[in-house]
């Protein structure tokens, strides 16, 4: 799968890892409701070219999902700054 690596110079390497960091910190420094989205860009990183259709849970299932997730952050960020902030589209 990723062979194309091997093929790659030594510049197209580091610009391919700076492409990849770059990825990484623009999801890592979501936050509020960006938490919550689909994210095809992140993925669009990746050489193969899909565009992956998601399996999407019923809304009861999705809410309990958001839920737990919510709760997660309590447990791994406990001291993350809090705020009510209402969703803005």
């Amino acid at each position: 799968m990723d062979e194309d690596i091997h093929e790659m110079t030594r510049d197209e390497l580091i610009d391919e890892v700076k492409k990849l960091r770059q990825g990484i910190r623009r999801h890592r420094d979501s936050s509020l409701h960006e938490l919550c989205w689909h994210h095809p860009a992140l993925w669009g990183l990746l050489p193969e070219k899909t565009d992956p259709v998601p399996e999407v849970p019923e809304w009861p299932e999705f809410l309990r999902g958001c839920v737990k997730y919510r709760q997660s952050l309590d447990e791994q960020a406990p001291h993350a700054p809090r705020t009510n902030r209402p969703y803005e589209e």
